[in-house]
């Protein structure tokens, strides 16, 4: 994990359950006779997450409606941290394309760095219950949950269009694309993560819905069209970003970037056994005439 990540070291259970007694509940013994949770399991990963958020980052009252994606802390956390590394720390302004009910990344840039935030969704449901979940939302007195703004993106075909609006300039743009080319892609990589974990699960037990987790052509569809939309907005966006879980997937879109004449990096990313990165990348901007 990055260097400044405070979760690179685990978790204090005890800790976050003092912050957070609702933690407990999911709380197991396991065969070594450490207590732990299970991970398998979506509402205790979600306990997890509010617990790291109130004792970490000073957020009170995150949360999710059922079967909605629950994403890791740590893991978020490492993209803001290596962004950062990017772009800079200080009056930065960032869009997450796709923000989710769980409006992670906006929180958490915004609750470490005091970041600007553009969170676009496509999902009415999930932008919906996000706007919701900014009103109920409390930081830090230092943290501005007003310096998050979300948009509703109207045009399914489009990622860019109608979010980045006229005359606004950004630092970065960031995003975590759908991974899976199909539910039925979905349902078997997580069978095959259970069977790993030594799981016995028949069935999906996964929480996320379907626009958070596939997409036709998965992620490296997806990226390709990001990757085209940006030319348009080149002059108004330092640096694209997305995360790409499959390495496999880089080749073809460096190929794309070369093409485009476009500076590209990709920046590794590491959250315990998982290997993971994001790709970077900007073109230099033609002088003011």
């Amino acid at each position: 994990m990055h260097d400044n990540n405070l979760h690179k070291h685990g978790y204090d259970l005890d800790l976050l359950s003092q912050t957070y007694p609702d933690l407990k509940l999911h709380f197991i013994t396991k065969e070594d006779g450490m207590i732990s949770i299970d991970f398998t399991n979506p509402s205790s990963v979600l306990a997890l997450n509010s617990a790291l958020l109130k004792e970490h980052y000073g957020v009170n009252h995150w949360e999710l409606p059922t079967d909605y994606l629950s994403p890791p802390i740590p893991s978020r956390v490492d993209y803001i941290l290596h962004l950062a590394d990017l772009v800079g720390e200080k009056n930065i302004t960032g869009l997450d394309i796709g923000t989710g009910a769980n409006m992670i990344y906006p929180i958490l840039g915004t609750a470490i760095y005091n970041w600007k935030m553009v969170g676009s969704e496509v999902d009415p449901e999930s932008y919906d219950f996000a706007k919701s979940l900014q009103e109920k939302i409390t930081m830090p007195k230092s943290r501005k949950i007003s310096n998050i703004k979300l948009r509703f993106q109207e045009d399914r075909g489009s990622i860019l269009k109608n979010i980045i609006k006229p005359q606004e300039l950004y630092d970065f743009t960031m995003c975590n694309p759908p991974f899976y080319n199909s539910e039925d892609e979905a349902i078997k990589a997580n069978l095959r993560k259970n069977k790993n974990l030594g799981n016995s699960v028949s069935e999906r037990n996964f929480a996320g819905k379907s626009h958070e987790l596939w997409c036709n052509g998965g992620e490296a569809l997806f990226v390709k069209r990001l990757i085209k939309e940006s030319v348009a907005y080149q002059s108004q966006v330092g640096w694209f970003t997305s995360l790409i879980s499959r390495k496999e997937n880089l080749p073809k879109l460096e190929k794309q970037l070369t093409k485009l004449k476009a500076t590209y990096k990709i920046v590794p990313m590491n959250s315990g056994n998982k290997k993971s990165r994001f790709i970077a990348w900007k073109f230099d901007r033609k002088p003011t005439e």
